[in-house]
């Protein structure tokens, strides 16, 4: 357990004060009522590449996010950073996102990174498809290398979806089940931003099903993910 914890806490971090100031002021910031209407609030949908599939021992490597404002996706408002690392990782997973070698070495401290992540967040709820990975590989980066834990709201279309559709429920499982059956386009995949964008839209999707259920806020769309989860563990 000890050296488990070690390895998700990382090494006390000690931030310059301009980092500090930035990560005072984002802890400051008030968050976001899951009551507001879909189409009255901004949402942030991310996605994420790694150095591999284990949660504990693999690195962050890219985030990319996209915000949704009033239920419209915001190209305005989009966000892409590959993170620096110490070391790089294989060939087979550099062949899967792109990022090169010379990227990952190249790229911006993680501290820095994070920070301005979390600066395009703001407190807005976040989305992903498939929560668990993204949740926990963002969790682990900012406490590395930030030295603060991030607890937020996240939304999980991994089970929104066969909630809203249930006759599809047991046919299509991954996020490429979804967008193709939904007819959107991903012209880049495993490109973080790319598929934070397709994952926007089909949230956009989600929504507009919701609404025709009256389900017009975050917090009904929360608890129909709840209900999904209670579905899948007793069938």
């Amino acid at each position: 357990m000890r050296n488990w914890l070690k390895r998700y806490l990382g090494k006390r971090v000690e931030l310059n004060d301009q980092q500090a100031l930035s990560l005072a002021a984002w802890h400051k910031l008030s968050a976001v009522a899951t009551s507001q209407s879909c189409k009255a609030s901004r949402y942030v949908v991310v996605d994420v590449e790694t150095s591999g599939l284990n949660l504990w021992e693999d690195r962050l490597l890219s985030i990319g996010a996209i915000a949704v404002v009033n239920g419209k996706i915001s190209l305005g408002e989009s966000f892409y950073v590959e993170l620096q690392q110490p070391v790089v990782s294989n060939k087979e997973n550099i062949l899967l996102h792109g990022i090169s070698g010379g990227a990952q070495t190249s790229g911006v401290p993680a501290a820095d990174a994070l920070l301005a992540f979390l600066d395009f967040l703001q407190k807005a709820p976040l989305i992903a498809f498939h929560v668990t990975f993204d949740q926990t590989m963002i969790q682990r980066a900012i406490s590395q290398a930030l030295g603060t834990s991030f607890k937020h709201v996240w939304l999980d279309l991994a089970y929104l979806m066969p909630a809203l559709n249930p006759e599809l429920a047991s046919k299509y499982r991954s996020l490429d089940d979804w967008v193709t059956h939904f007819k959107i386009r991903n012209d880049a995949r495993h490109n973080a931003l790319a598929d934070a964008m397709v994952t926007a839209q089909l949230f956009q999707v989600g929504c507009a099903q919701a609404g025709k259920k009256n389900i017009k806020n975050f917090a009904g769309l929360l608890d129909l993910e709840k209900a999904q989860r209670w579905v899948n563990s007793v069938s």
